[in-house]
């Protein structure tokens, strides 16, 4: 996986963190009746507040992430104990029902991921090279059953190829997901400041796996 995200953690430049629970999630997660209890995917997870979130409507969440740094962050933001283990060249850290897998998402194998259910990426396809579009929605793919739900968050700026995050326009994630995916675009968030808008979509896995 490259690596401009984990120098941005390093450095401190995670501008892309939201300091609160991302409100698409809030609203539209519940549309996709998603049972209680399922497991929940999230690749490139960063320290985000969203993993809580989910945790907090009985979600037990599995968080991959490259970068030690953002793991490390996310554990402080509470008290709860932590215990820790090495998974097949993983550092994983649990706290709760959240657990967070460091290392690459890339090198998750489907037998990792037995359990998962479902899946929430805010800052996963955006996050990553246009290279490697197709290789991460390939895997994603093959990591989730059919019938699983998802939200993807979408996101579109006027600053060219510079990233991350990269811009990655409606007819490309349409182009990358529906070989695999049932998709619906949700929603249309204002842009902010910046000029970066968000689109929202529920996708659900078609079967049987790649």
């Amino acid at each position: 996986m490259d690596n401009p995200w984990r120098q941005r953690w390093q450095e401190g430049r995670i501008g892309f963190h939201l300091q609160e629970t991302h409100p698409a999630l809030v609203k539209y997660w519940p549309t996709l009746e998603v049972a209680v209890g399922t497991k929940v995917l999230v690749p490139l997870c960063g320290k985000s507040l969203d993993m809580r979130w989910l945790a907090d409507q009985g979600h037990p969440v599995l968080g991959i992430e490259l970068a030690p740094e953002a793991i490390e962050q996310f554990l402080a933001q509470r008290n709860n104990g932590v215990s820790r283990y090495t998974q097949a060249g993983f550092e994983v850290s649990r706290q709760g029902s959240v657990e967070l897998w460091c290392g690459d998402f890339f090198h998750l194998h489907i037998k990792q991921a037995a359990e998962i259910g479902a899946f929430y990426d805010r800052a996963s396809l955006i996050a990553l090279p246009p290279a490697t579009h197709e290789r991460y929605a390939f895997h994603l793919a093959q990591l989730v059953p059919p019938g699983a739900k998802g939200l993807l968050v979408g996101l579109t700026h006027s600053d060219g190829e510079a990233g991350p995050p990269f811009s990655v326009p409606d007819s490309e994630i349409e182009r990358l997901m529906a070989p695999n995916f049932r998709m619906e675009r949700l929603a249309y968030l204002p842009a902010d400041a910046r000029g970066r808008s968000e689109s929202i979509w529920a996708l659900e896995r078609r079967g049987p796996r790649v």
